[in-house]
């Protein structure tokens, strides 16, 4: 059995726990780069066969193809699949997504934003091989890199369309590497643009304050770090957003809002939140809890677990991507520690194992990607929807909107008020309508669809073009 020995390191001195080594060699400066180019394809061969499968959805891609088209044409970041004239700014404070313009001004897709959110996280292995390098060894590091970049945080990421915080995935990474070697000002400056990403991100940027005060020496520049996230934080939930929200509101207030009861019950349980604990640390067999990196940990976990919404604690979805550079990275520090104040060579020889079993558990865990095009059905559905001209104000589905958002005025149906009719505020106006025949339930109950697809008809629209499960209706008082 290969095993992946750590390499000679001085021991740690509390200022700056990684001694700067001589600038790289070449071969040393391109093996991140070689271990980032596969964990890519992967997250690109999961991401973009999603959209050609149809699998994608408008909650949440199609929202952001919304938004990030808006900065692209110069307009306001206005998702219609939210409601009329719904400012993204106004749901989650995440103005960094402007960045991503540009390259979509050039390839205006909802593919750009997969393959981005692809090279996103790939850039992410750079900074945790690289610290992995210096400190493990060859081997060591492409197996660290690989099984970050495998892990089932960053997958599950790309498995549920796309989302803003691929954006902070590569700015952790980079900061919590730069807390590793002692660069406390590096850390921060890549921690601030957390801000920018989403509101919860100030979490983390507090807790690599935190660090930055607590084993640096500059406690000053730690402690103003911790004072821009609390306030930035508290600016954008109670000032920022509700000036942006179409009621005045933070709409997730309700997630920290006292109710009263034990603090510690409502944070501790119940038991699904250690249950996501145990497979946070489980990638990294527990050694992340061996470095003080872990401590950035903290804060956002106890932000999701102090939320009433379950959906928050569980091992799903996008919301454990942006922990996992910071518990691979702590792998790579916890590793080091136990090398030099380990007990003997019996430690050290454990923990040289760690890589590789690291590599294994993430290659176990980590899905097959499903290659394969379009089925018959979903190429029906693409030729029923061409009879949707571009620039059409349509509601869809929840499914079918990522098919028409880089063309159309998209809203959700069946939240649609219907022509020369007086409905609900924030609802749009459509003349076009597709739906499924038989709706999947999300994110409307199957019945209230249903009974929206039987008023159309008396509404005034007609069936225009069906194919594959799904029917296109117009409404007849446009011709």
């Amino acid at each position: 059995m290969t095993t992946f020995q750590l390499t000679p390191h001085p021991a740690p001195i509390r200022s700056a726990p990684f001694v700067h080594r001589p600038r790289p060699l070449r071969g040393e400066r391109l093996l991140p780069w070689l271990v980032a180019l596969p964990v890519t394809l992967f997250q690109l061969a999961l991401a973009v066969p999603r959209q050609w499968r149809m699998e994608t959805s408008g909650f949440d891609l199609g929202i952001f193809e919304q938004v990030v088209r808006a900065y692209a044409g110069l307009h306001a970041p206005v998702a219609t699949l939210k409601g009329t004239g719904y400012s993204q700014l106004g749901d989650h404070f995440s103005p960094l997504l402007a960045v991503l313009a540009p390259i979509y001004r050039v390839f205006p897709t909802p593919v750009t934003l997969l393959v981005v959110q692809a090279l996103l996280l790939g850039c992410s292995v750079l900074p945790v091989t690289a610290l992995a390098q210096s400190v493990l060894g060859r081997r060591a590091a492409v197996a660290v890199g690989l099984a970050y970049g495998l892990s089932w945080g960053l997958w599950q990421l790309d498995e549920f369309d796309f989302h803003e915080v691929a954006l902070a995935v590569p700015l952790i990474a980079w900061s919590v590497a730069a807390l590793a070697r002692g660069r406390w000002r590096a850390a921060v400056c890549w921690g601030l643009p957390l801000m920018l990403v989403k509101e919860d991100q100030g979490l983390v940027l507090a807790g690599i304050g935190v660090l930055v005060f607590l084993l640096g020496r500059r406690r000053l520049l730690g402690a103003a770090t911790v004072a821009v996230a609390a306030l930035g934080t508290a600016l954008i939930v109670l000032v920022l957003i509700p000036a942006a929200n179409v009621h005045g509101v933070y709409d997730y207030a309700a997630n920290g809002r006292w109710d009263g009861g034990d603090p510690l019950t409502r944070l501790l349980l119940p038991m699904d939140k250690w249950h996501t604990v145990g497979l946070l640390l489980l990638p990294t067999l527990f050694v992340a809890l061996r470095s003080p990196l872990a401590l950035v940990l903290v804060l956002p976990l106890a932000g999701r677990f102090w939320s009433p919404a379950p959906v928050y604690w569980h091992a799903t979805d996008q919301y454990n991507a942006v922990l996992m550079p910071i518990l691979f990275l702590a792998m790579v520090d916890g590793l080091r520690r136990i090398r030099a104040r380990g007990p003997g060579r019996l430690v050290a020889g454990l923990a040289g194992l760690v890589p590789g079993a690291a590599l294994a558990l993430a290659l176990l865990a980590a899905p097959i990607p499903d290659l394969s095009g379009p089925s018959p059905t979903v190429v029906a559905v693409r030729e029923t929807l061409a009879v949707i001209p571009d620039g059409a104000s349509v509601a869809v589905s929840n499914q079918l909107a990522p098919q028409l958002t880089g063309r159309c005025e998209v809203s959700l149906f069946p939240y649609l008020t219907y022509p020369g009719q007086q409905g609900p505020a924030g609802r749009p106006v459509a003349a076009w309508v597709a739906a499924f025949d038989r709706p999947n339930g999300f994110p409307t109950p199957v019945a209230q669809e249903l009974d929206a697809i039987a008023q159309l008809t008396r509404a005034g629209y007609r069936s225009v073009a069906r194919g594959g499960g799904v029917t296109v209706y117009h409404w007849a008082g446009t011709e």
